[in-house]
């Protein structure tokens, strides 16, 4: 049960980055304009909670959803993690 859950995991934060793109690049108003803000940001959060499948379909869910859409939606909206709680780096 354990590999199993780990598998999914790891096959959902691996398909992150291909998904938020598709996200980010839908995220257009009625009048085929980006959307900016909240509204690109809740956009980018539904999107990625519909891309939430494992490689057989089958939707995810706890935490295996949950670390999917976290990284999807950090992916997509280009949010870069600091390195204030790194002590020696850069």
């Amino acid at each position: 049960m354990h590999r199993l859950a780990t598998g999914l995991l790891l096959s959902a934060i691996l398909a992150g980055p291909a998904y938020s793109q598709s996200c980010t690049t839908q995220a257009m108003s009625n009048d085929g304009k980006q959307l900016a803000g909240a509204a690109k940001t809740s956009f980018i959060k539904k999107c990625c909670e519909d891309a939430a499948v494992s490689k057989d379909g089958k939707p995810l869910s706890g935490a295996a959803k949950a670390s999917y859409v976290k990284k999807c939606a950090k992916d997509a909206t280009g949010s870069r993690p600091t390195n204030s709680g790194y002590a020696g780096l850069g």
